[in-house]
């Protein structure tokens, strides 16, 4: 019985062990991903995998509608209007908002189910990216820690820029060139004030505006972000 249990307890030690480093080869290759992002554009991201799975189990033929434009291609207009809708505090964070999140939970308590998430520009970035959609306490703190990767890493800019391209703006619709030529058959640079406050205010349910995009809660929204506009600032 004594060896037994020197066996058990040799068994589980070795196993933890193995878990842990398998834990820290997976937050390397995370690591090592967001560096070369630094310098090169993602050609995809878990999220938009998986909305093309899904899309593919309905339709095998069916596609993505994703084209990279650079930063200074995309209408400042769009970039306001983001941080406006997202982030107000984008620029000074360190990836976490902090009295957002606060915020956010006194809401939920108050309505008795989570309506408001409190996550900043980087957050997000982090679960497209990298993340499945299922909520989990173990999902949180991967999130977390890819935040502070990216902001460790990348400049404001850098991770903007990247959010603009790959965030999903309606079915199969993912960036922000594609979002433009999409509702407006323009391109990303050419999007108006009203526009681009339109399509910040998809973000939150992007699948659902795109079916009904003369919904009264998304035409308040889009006022509501075009007098936030102008107290804003973008990287």
């Amino acid at each position: 019985m004594k060896k037994f249990r020197g066996w058990l307890w040799h068994w589980i030690w070795r196993s933890v062990a193995i878990f842990f480093a398998l834990l820290v080869l997976y937050q390397v290759w995370l690591f090592a991903h967001i560096c070369w992002w630094v310098k090169y554009n993602p050609a995809t991201s878990a999220f938009m995998e998986t909305r093309l799975e899904i899309m593919q189990d309905k339709d095998p033929n069916a596609v993505l509608q994703h084209q990279w434009v650079p930063y200074t291609r995309i209408s400042n207009n769009l970039k306001t209007a983001l941080i406006a809708a997202e982030d107000a505090s984008f620029v000074d964070h360190e990836g976490f908002d902090w009295e957002g999140i606060a915020k956010a939970y006194e809401k939920n308590m108050r309505k008795g189910k989570i309506v408001a998430g409190g996550s900043t520009i980087s957050q997000q970035l982090a679960k497209n990216l990298f993340l499945s959609t299922k909520r989990s306490p173990w999902r949180k703190l991967e999130e977390a820690a890819i935040t502070l990767m990216l902001e460790a890493v990348m400049d404001k800019q850098r991770i903007f820029e990247i959010y603009l391209n790959v965030i999903e703006w309606g079915n199969g619709v993912f960036g922000a060139e594609a979002a433009a030529q999409h509702y407006y058959q323009v391109s990303a640079a050419q999007l108006s004030v009203e526009q681009a406050a339109r399509l910040a205010a998809m973000v939150p349910n992007p699948r659902y505006y795109d079916r009904h995009r003369e919904a009264r809660g998304l035409l308040l929204k889009t006022g509501i972000i075009m007098e936030r506009m102008g107290d804003v600032e973008i990287p």
